[in-house]
């Protein structure tokens, strides 16, 4: 194994990660916003938008992410006039795709919150919404926080995908490097590596936003 190689691309390779990590932080959070106003609209009582919410999760939880980016990158520009960047291109695919799961992991928590807590806020005089936002919301929160942070691992790992559209994140990073030297073993596992670093630091963050939590409800 060429050591010198692997301390040569290292410092390549941390940048592709601290994109991959812009990336993801990127498409989570545009993802959260999406899904959480999509989840809301899948359980609100107007049929049309509900619909359109549930058409929506089911075609982009039912098709590839990688489908989606070359849509995003190859078919979109065809319709808007003008090419799009890469990154943009990334950043919104990839938002467009967690969406879908984020939207369905917000349903699952306000849907498992008792239905007495919002006959409860009713009765005190608050409107739907009032009530979604100062009872509901605060307490489905606490318990979406382990899958969403399954989503923010899926999608860590998933943005690798990005490289296809020649993007370099740490995937594309580690295939260029490869090209030039040849060196498959060595810079694969050091990709592999720096990914289970990334994942296992985003699994400790969440444990401790659990824990945290449940100290907070003693």
């Amino acid at each position: 194994m060429d050591f010198e190689l692997i301390s040569q691309s290292i410092p390549i390779l941390i940048q592709g990660a601290a994109v991959t990590v812009e990336i993801t932080a990127m498409a989570v959070f545009f993802g959260f916003l999406i899904g959480g106003i999509v989840s809301i609209v899948r359980l609100s009582n107007i049929s049309l938008l509900r619909k359109l919410a549930t058409v929506y999760v089911d075609c982009i939880r039912g098709t590839p992410l990688l489908v989606q980016i070359f849509i995003v990158y190859f078919a979109l520009p065809v319709v808007v006039g003008f090419r799009i960047d890469k990154f943009a291109a990334a950043v919104m695919a990839c938002s467009i795709n967690s969406g879908a799961y984020v939207a369905e992991i917000c349903r699952a928590g306000i849907q498992s919150i008792d239905k007495g807590q919002m006959e409860a806020g009713r009765s005190l005089g608050l409107t739907w919404w009032e009530t979604m936002r100062f009872i509901i919301l605060p307490q489905a929160f606490k318990r979406i926080i382990p899958p969403l942070g399954n989503e923010f691992i899926a999608m860590l790992k998933d943005s690798s995908l990005v490289s296809v559209i020649g993007f370099e994140e740490l995937t594309r990073k580690g295939q260029l490097i490869i090209a030039r030297t040849y060196a498959s073993l060595e810079i694969w596992l050091c990709v592999a590596l720096m990914y289970l670093v990334m994942v296992l630091l985003v699994a400790r963050g969440v444990a401790y936003l659990e824990k945290r939590y449940r100290k907070n409800e003693r």
